[in-house]
């Protein structure tokens, strides 16, 4: 297991659930399902898994709120799964910290793929290819928009002086604004250098994520240009 991608998979669906974790295990992940929240939560805890995928609708500690725990412990990577295409439960899940989300039914290779451009993202072996630097578009160094200081070195970043804590999806996100100050970038083409969708996308993912960021690195800094996308003010 130790040279596998090792997935928490969590569902109270006993096909689903026995039907997903063959067919990841025969993409080469290594597997860890349950069938509720709190044993999920435990299972999280013994063994680290390198990403979740957390249904919606599970008994004792449902999904989201699973996600809000793991989000307070990691960075790990989540995926969350939903029976509906529902804003709410979509919302929900990404405010929960989640990083995407797939809708139920869903068609295996789909799901992995899914899987694989996340872990690109976080720049896991696992994923298949290594994930390029996310500051492969920025310049090396400390880049400062006000009171906002990014260091693309370090991955890391300070608002006012004080370190703020980002996911890795909220860090390449910054990365893409800052690569670009002043300048309009368009959901969709956030979806596609962000998320790695080489297909069209939920752009609710993106929104959700910026509203995040922002609560992070002040209301004001990623300026909304209705009907075009976003951009980070210079």
């Amino acid at each position: 297991m130790a040279d596998q991608t090792h997935v928490l998979f969590v569902e109270d669906d006993d096909v689903i659930r026995e039907a997903t974790q063959l067919a990841l295990e025969r993409d080469g992940f290594a597997v860890t399902a349950m069938p509720d929240g709190l044993s999920g939560l435990e299972a999280f805890r013994a063994n680290r898994p390198d990403i979740a995928l957390l249904d919606v609708m599970v008994p004792g500690l449902d999904g989201v709120s699973l996600c809000r725990r793991i989000r307070d412990e990691s960075t790990v990577p989540v995926i969350m799964l939903s029976a509906r295409a529902d804003s709410i439960d979509v919302v929900l899940g990404l405010e929960a910290g989640a990083d995407d989300y797939v809708t139920k039914p869903f068609d295996g290779a789909v799901l992995v793929a899914r899987i694989r451009a996340v872990l690109r993202r976080f720049g896991h072996a696992g994923g298949a290819a290594q994930a390029e630097d996310p500051a492969s578009g920025v310049g090396g160094g400390t880049l400062t928009f006000g009171d906002l200081e990014i260091d693309t070195d370090g991955m890391e970043v300070r608002r006012a002086g004080q370190p703020v804590a980002l996911t890795p999806t909220e860090m390449r996100l910054l990365l893409e604004f800052s690569s670009a100050p002043g300048t309009v970038l368009s959901r969709d083409k956030l979806l596609e250098r962000v998320w790695d969708y080489g297909w069209g996308g939920d752009t609710r993912v993106v929104d959700v994520h910026v509203q995040r960021l922002r609560q992070k690195i002040g209301q004001d800094r990623i300026e909304t240009v209705r009907g075009f996308g976003y951009k980070l003010k210079a």
